[in-house]
């Protein structure tokens, strides 16, 4: 197929490559330059949305935010001044539920067809292809795409109409940052009572607290290791997006407010950057304590 990808970042990257890898033609575009890798793969540069849009079939956009995702849709030189019957959008972006359901709206006025699809997995899921992958949009849409799909990721779930994605993966990032933040507390517990927190680690491992958080960002707290896989900036914006809509659901969600209050003190000490893990400094701060040293 000829398909197009817009953003090419830690995420967006990988998952353009795995689309070219599989033999479909590859039209692409992003703020900054194309990676060297996709362009010796054999993907094509394009100078604007509209010229990928133009080119492509299906046009998939992994984007930071919601602004972002309306301007290469619907600004000057955007992806909707080449729609038509016979294209697909995918927007793989993680934004507001409620936008995106305008979003498809416009781009369905085109005579395109529309679907959302945020991923959870972060930059390794990216780049072992594992992702997933939680999709809103008509059905016969999503049949169509799924083989595309299932060369980026590994669960795929049709949840609902347009704007269901968004909503699953607002939901996914409450419990992600929930148990960032009950992570980070333990081993803030366990290291000022004086025990290793990598042995109490790998003892939890092993029982009822296991788990992947616990697995993998437990031991990034450890090592010191916050070099972005998926950066506090971006959760922050997932957990106002919950906050948002919980408002205008009239629903409480008391602890996504705290888990939010620990990545803007993160935020406030220069670490929106830093992989979300890093959490556990604004709970090593009120502490005075830090998990391990390095």
């Amino acid at each position: 197929m000829k398909l197009g990808f817009i953003g090419l970042g830690i995420m967006g990257t990988p998952m353009a490559g795995h689309l070219r890898a599989a033999g479909h033609d590859l039209f692409v575009n992003t703020r900054s330059q194309v990676p060297a890798a996709l362009l010796e793969a054999g993907a094509v540069a394009c100078k604007t949305p509209a010229e990928v849009a133009s080119n492509a079939e299906v046009i998939f956009t992994m984007l930071p935010d919601t602004p972002d995702v309306e301007k290469v849709l619907f600004g000057e030189n955007g992806i909707a001044s080449a729609l038509g019957k016979g294209k697909t959008v995918v927007d793989m972006s993680s934004i507001s539920p409620i936008e995106t359901q305008a979003f498809a709206q416009r781009v369905e006025a085109t005579g395109a067809d529309w679907l959302d699809a945020p991923v959870s997995g972060g930059e390794v899921g990216a780049k072992a292809a594992s992702l997933t992958i939680m999709v809103g949009g008509k059905e016969e849409t999503f049949a169509r795409v799924q083989p595309l799909f299932a060369l980026m990721g590994k669960n795929i779930t049709h949840v609902g109409g347009a704007g269901a994605g968004q909503v699953t993966k607002v939901a996914n990032q409450i419990i992600v940052a929930l148990n960032i933040a009950a992570v980070g507390e333990a081993l803030v517990f366990a290291s000022k009572a004086g025990a290793d927190p990598a042995k109490v680690r790998a003892a939890l491992m092993g029982g009822f607290a296991s788990s992947r958080i616990l697995e993998v960002h437990g031991e990034r707290m450890i090592k010191r290791s916050f070099a972005p896989g998926f950066r506090i900036k971006l959760h922050q914006k997932d957990l106002n997006l919950a906050l948002q809509g919980a408002k205008a659901l009239g629903v409480s969600l008391p602890q996504t407010a705290g888990a939010a209050q620990l990545m803007q003190a993160c935020a406030a000490n220069g670490l929106a950057d830093a992989d979300h893990s890093a959490l556990v400094k604004a709970l090593e701060l009120m502490a005075n304590h830090p998990v391990a040293q390095g």
